[in-house]
């Protein structure tokens, strides 16, 4: 999901032209939010009925995140996302941002769209949303293009130099702490305070929560489990990789109530990295852990109870493992956001009940 830069000389020049643009209009409170239309192929400006209904929040708003510090001057109109499932978050709000990114992973069609996303927009009465096609890459003449008051960014990887193009453009509200380690309930309260719709988040939030305690009170057997992302690959077994507590999908199998391995969380040294690579031989990691979730399918379980060195894991040998077929939505919702969570929670909390019955 990490995205790289691509600028082409044609954006270059179309920077600078916004940069002069914005200068001419630095009196206005929101420079290119309504006196310019919305492209044809663009939903209308961003801004629903229940926002506008919203808790009156008091102007301007600063928000600091790890590239830097962001002062949003007045109520953003239209609103840009990028990267991953940031407009999740802005469509469960019920505003429509004028652009967002295309999926590049878990999609059935070419539509860039996941069905949690398909869905909302149809409820919203969205049938042709900006995408930005951008999966190789950032596309800033696309972003420029919409017009936005503000770029949402809370889950991603941009770097320093991406956030610095982008604010020529507009106000970019980045992640807090590092790239792709923005928990949902971050992902929801920072893109929220970006659009003044703190409030909404928070209620988003305590929504969301709500519905997961209810699904998870359906699987008692998941409580104080220990687990461990992991991924691997059937034609190479020196090596393998978790994904750590600060990951997003570590951090919300917690929530549904297991808990990491402490041989797995001993190993990690940096608590920011949201993964941590290992040669099979500390395949001895996985030893306690009462389930493993990963990518894959059967046939990878297989090629495991054959080797030598996982077939010793006492959670392969039982079989107490979900492998989510790759590059499916239930995959992609392994970055939960609330759209995704409500969409999959009861499949994916099935496949993990029928594994650990078999413990």
């Amino acid at each position: 999901m990490n995205a790289n830069r691509k600028l082409t000389v044609k954006a270059l020049l179309l920077l600078t032209v916004v940069m002069i643009i914005l200068a001419a209009c630095s009196s206005k409170e929101q420079p290119g939010s309504s006196a310019s239309p919305s492209p044809s192929s663009s939903p209308s400006p961003s801004v629903s009925a229940s926002a506008s209904a919203s808790p009156a929040t008091t102007y301007p708003i600063t928000i600091k995140h790890a590239l830097g510090e962001t002062v949003i001057k007045s109520k953003p109109q239209r609103v840009v996302t990028i990267q991953w499932a940031n407009h999740d978050v802005v469509l469960a709000l019920g505003v429509v941002p004028v652009g967002f990114s295309a999926a590049n992973y878990g999609t059935t069609d070419n539509s860039g769209l996941l069905p949690w996303t398909a869905k909302k927009l149809k409820e919203l009465n969205v049938a042709k949303p900006n995408v930005f096609q951008d999966t190789d890459g950032l596309d800033f003449e696309a972003i420029s293009d919409a017009k936005p008051d503000v770029i949402l960014a809370a889950y991603s990887g941009i770097t320093q130099k991406d956030y610095e193009i982008l604010s020529k453009i507009a106000p970019v509200v980045a992640y807090t702490t590092s790239p792709w380690t923005t928990t949902w309930r971050e992902q929801v309260l920072v893109n929220a305070t970006g659009m003044g719709m703190k409030a909404e988040g928070e209620k988003l939030i305590k929504d969301t929560e709500a519905l997961i305690k209810e699904k998870v009170s359906k699987y008692p057997a998941l409580k104080d489990k220990k687990i461990v992302w992991v991924n691997l690959s059937a034609k190479d077994l020196s090596k393998f990789s978790v994904y750590t507590p600060a990951d997003p999908r570590g951090a919300f199998l917690e929530e549904l109530g297991m808990k990491y391995s402490e041989k797995v969380t001993k190993l990690i040294t940096d608590p920011k990295a949201y993964s941590l690579k290992l040669s099979a031989e500390n395949v001895d990691s996985l030893y306690e852990a009462d389930l493993l979730i990963g990518y894959g399918d059967d046939s990878l379980l297989q090629a495991l109870k054959a080797d030598p060195l996982f077939g010793k894991v006492p959670a392969i040998q039982k079989g107490t493992v979900v492998f989510i077929p790759n590059g499916t939505p239930l995959a992609a919702s392994g970055n939960p956001n609330p759209l995704s969570i409500a969409y999959t929670i009861d499949e994916y909390l099935k496949l993990i009940g029928a594994a650990l019955e078999k413990k």
